[in-house]
């Protein structure tokens, strides 16, 4: 997989990708994640890459031509399945989405700022648009990096387990149940003595139990679905 960032702001992102799980995954070549300084795009002496909104109003507008002109150059290298705009007003991201996105090939992720890109850009190049919450951020390089995490975890080979992430929340919509390690008896808290018996296929049930029953009690709208 190959994920292309067009950002304002390339150095608050490569912190994330460096470091654990992420880090791990490059690493191996699972995945190639790049940068792309979209001040690179402009040809004035400023490199200015915002302006005026048309009609008047405060805050600032990403103007289309360096989006334009990034994007079509990526596109000219190779094609890409998702060109992906992180926005407050996109689709809230979920397990599902990212599972979809895991399997794709080649993605850009393009991260707003200010009051957001010219209208124009997301009616002509963005394929989806994702929040990654009812909130906003400073820009979208946040946002871009949670969307990579989610996407990444997922790719065969990154986690040492692969098991491990079928089991995590939001998969099948529930939530995951819970978990305990050593020691068995901690200043007289005990774990659950289903879980040191031994009988796996009643650990699978008290697990599937425990899953419904924190899933019912802390999002219910989830079993809805």
């Amino acid at each position: 997989m190959r994920i292309d960032i067009i950002t304002v702001l390339p150095e608050l992102l490569k912190s994330p990708f460096e470091a654990s799980i992420l880090k791990r995954a490059i690493e191996k070549g699972l995945v190639e994640v790049h940068f792309h300084n979209l001040r690179d795009y402009v040809t004035d002496n400023y490199r200015q890459i915002d302006d005026y909104q048309f009609g008047g109003g405060a805050g600032m507008v990403m103007m289309i031509e360096p989006i334009d002109k990034c994007i079509s150059a990526l596109k000219e290298e190779r094609t890409y399945d998702e060109i992906i705009y992180m926005t407050p007003d996109g689709v809230t991201l979920n397990q599902k989405t990212a599972n979809i996105l895991s399997l794709k090939e080649n993605i850009i992720i393009l991260c707003g700022h200010y009051k957001g890109v010219d209208q124009r850009v997301r009616d002509h190049f963005i394929t989806r648009e994702i929040s990654i919450g009812d909130y906003v951020l400073s820009g979208g390089e946040l946002g871009a990096a949670v969307l990579c995490d989610t996407i990444i975890r997922l790719l065969p080979g990154v986690l040492n387990d692969e098991t491990s992430a079928l089991t995590d929340s939001f998969q099948d919509n529930l939530l995951a149940p819970p978990v305990y390690t050593r020691p068995a008896d901690y200043k007289g808290w005990k774990v659950p003595e289903i879980l040191t018996s031994g009988n796996f296929p009643k650990i699978e049930k008290w697990r599937e139990d425990q899953a419904y029953k924190r899933t019912l009690e802390r999002r219910p709208d989830l079993l809805k679905e």
